[in-house]
């Protein structure tokens, strides 16, 4: 039932602010914020989110269908969350100061980003778990080890919590937008992307666009994100004063 719920929530938001079945909104804001794993707080209040409800084929994944929301700054790229689960499959020594080489290997909530829309085998990955453990990569998919990009480091911050009465943990991710993209974030830019989860000891993948393999390094089958203006600003082009 809950999942049910859920569900229905979040293809509610999914008409209200995505167009497209492929396309994902990120919505301004003139403020940051620091972590926030609250999906009822002011900062995520109607932000538009996106639904992950398949496995990598395509299947629907019942009891794990998943909320993805989006905002963005002029620095910065905010996605949160909101992931139920029947059992979790957790790494038994976490830690959360440094990031966690293998985190695949356990659940986690992922983002690949890419800002190249001509050479789609780079992009980066983004990983948190529902400890807090983190990783991110520089992908080239070129490199027969794509995986050597943990080397990399984008300054992105995590927080995670887990609901253990409702079954669900949440993830709150803010990445530098200097790391994706060289461009100014501004309204009508666009990027290449697509959210995953890999969830229990059987490794259930959750996807929103589904890739057609048993991998998520299928940068073919991204979507897009578009960073869109703020709510009150939808009418105007100048993000510098839309919110207080």
């Amino acid at each position: 039932m809950m999942s049910s719920v859920l569900l229905a929530g979040i293809l509610i938001a999914n008409t209200a602010f995505a167009g497209v079945a492929n396309q994902a909104t990120a919505r301004f804001t003139v403020r940051e914020s620091q972590p926030d794993t609250d999906p009822d707080s002011a900062f995520w209040h109607g932000a538009p989110s996106v639904a992950l409800v398949n496995d990598t084929y395509g299947k629907p994944v019942h009891g794990h269908e998943s909320e993805v929301r989006a905002q963005w700054t002029r620095d910065n790229l905010y996605f949160l969350f909101i992931c139920p689960y029947e059992e979790l499959h957790l790494k038994p020594d976490p830690s959360t100061t440094a990031e966690t080489y293998g985190l695949w290997n356990w659940d986690v909530a992922e983002v690949f980003i890419g800002s190249d829309f001509q050479n789609i085998s780079k992009y980066k990955e983004f990983e948190l778990s529902p400890q807090s453990e983190w990783v991110d990569l520089d992908i080239d998919l070129a490199n027969p080890h794509h995986e050597d990009g943990w080397t990399w480091n984008s300054g992105f911050q995590v927080a995670a919590r887990i609901d253990a009465a409702k079954k669900t943990w949440y993830g709150f991710m803010r990445i530098p937008y200097r790391a994706v993209d060289s461009r100014v974030a501004r309204p009508g830019n666009e990027l290449r992307i697509n959210f995953y989860r890999s969830q229990g000891p059987d490794h259930k993948t959750i996807t929103w666009q589904p890739t057609g393999k048993p991998t998520f390094h299928a940068p073919e089958s991204f979507g897009t994100l578009r960073l869109a203006p703020s709510k009150a600003a939808a009418g105007t082009s100048d993000t510098r004063t839309s919110e207080r």
